[in-house]
């Protein structure tokens, strides 16, 4: 038995990835560590999931368990995509913004992104951020849509808005990828399924997040058009994402899709951002820089009190110049948590 090396009351708003994992999944690890079950897929874990997940996305879909949110937008990017082709982003995309150029350094495709205040592509500023040139050898080939649900600066995208960009990306010929890092939180929000949020609207390959659900380590591609892509069992392997013991990560989604309990935890996540943003907002010299819709606060406050404030509990600025940080909820936040923390944010600013 290993010592616990870590403070366990300490808490902190930087990240959903600080929390750790969900009971019922470390449950459903226990249960599939049990006797002996074919490698890398072949199990009836993975089989299971199979099934999962054609009865939430749609008959036809085809799922590929990954080790991380990374990994899966490279894995369906690359399977999206020829190295002469390109995918259209938001600029706060995560692709774009917080993966180490990894898209663009492994995929080879050129990323072309769209401004935008909210994190919200929208037909319009695609056609003034990417100009239409098809069949120019000059000029990289725009393939794929790449849109974040929810997105980077914690807003949903509704699903007409969503309807509306699918219709608009095939009309250019396009596919659609959603990266779902948070999906659940989106669905969560919106009160609807996540073949509502997905397949209905157009989408043709989904990013999935687990571990920011409270997952340990694993993240779903799913493939709803299986003409929008080429060789993903391949490049999975190809790209290191195929893990040998694969029966552990079905299990976590397993778990994680069982009586909703990806919409259970991320209803309490959204609830407790919206509890924090509520609270702070009557805070002077506090400014919450986004609409609040999933499990993330945006807010501006002054420099020195927000050094003071990491100094005890954890989270990043977003953007130091103006001095916007990013508070982050999780499946374990508490409204204890939320309180305890703007009674110190209060503090700060008085002191």
């Amino acid at each position: 038995m290993i010592e616990q090396l870590h403070d366990t009351q300490r808490r902190g708003f930087a990240s959903d990835n600080y929390a750790g994992v969900l009971p019922e999944v470390l449950e459903a690890i226990s249960v599939a560590n049990v006797g002996h079950q074919s490698s890398y897929g072949a199990d009836v874990y993975t089989e299971a999931l199979t099934r999962r997940v054609r009865e939430l996305f749609s008959p036809a879909a085809q799922s590929f368990p990954v080790f991380n949110g990374t990994g899966a937008n490279v894995l369906a990017l690359s399977a999206m995509t020829q190295r002469w082709e390109a995918v259209v982003c938001a600029e706060s995309a995560h692709i774009h913004v917080d993966e180490g150029g990894a898209p663009e350094k492994v995929s080879g495709l050129k990323l072309f992104t769209v401004p935008t205040s909210d994190g919200k592509v929208t037909p319009t500023a695609i056609e003034a951020a990417v100009p239409d040139r098809a069949g120019d050898e000059h000029w990289a080939q725009p393939r794929v849509l790449s849109v974040a649900q929810a997105t980077e600066l914690g807003t949903v995208y509704s699903v007409a808005e969503l309807t509306e960009l699918a219709s608009y990306a095939h009309g250019r010929g396009w596919s659609v990828h959603i990266d779902g890092s948070r999906l659940a939180n989106a669905a969560a929000h919106l009160d609807v399924g996540l073949g509502e949020l997905t397949v209905d609207v157009g989408a043709d390959v989904l990013s999935v997040g687990g571990t920011k659900s409270g997952l340990l380590g694993a993240e779903l591609v799913v493939v709803l058009n299986t003409e929008a892509v080429r060789g993903v069992e391949y490049l999975r392997k190809t790209l290191m994402q195929l893990t040998s013991k694969q029966r552990f990560m079905a299990a976590q989604f397993l778990a994680l899709f069982d009586d909703d309990l990806y919409l259970r935890v991320a209803r309490h996540s959204n609830a407790m951002a919206a509890l924090l943003a509520e609270s702070v907002r009557e805070l002077p010299g506090v400014e919450v820089t986004q609409t609040v819709q999933a499990n993330a606060v945006f807010a501006t406050l002054p420099h020195e009190v927000s050094r003071r404030l990491m100094k005890q509990v954890p989270f990043y600025f977003w953007d130091e110049t103006r001095g916007e940080v990013r508070w982050m909820c999780s499946w374990d936040t508490t409204e204890e948590d939320v309180r305890g923390f703007v009674e110190l944010v209060r503090a700060e600013l008085g002191s």
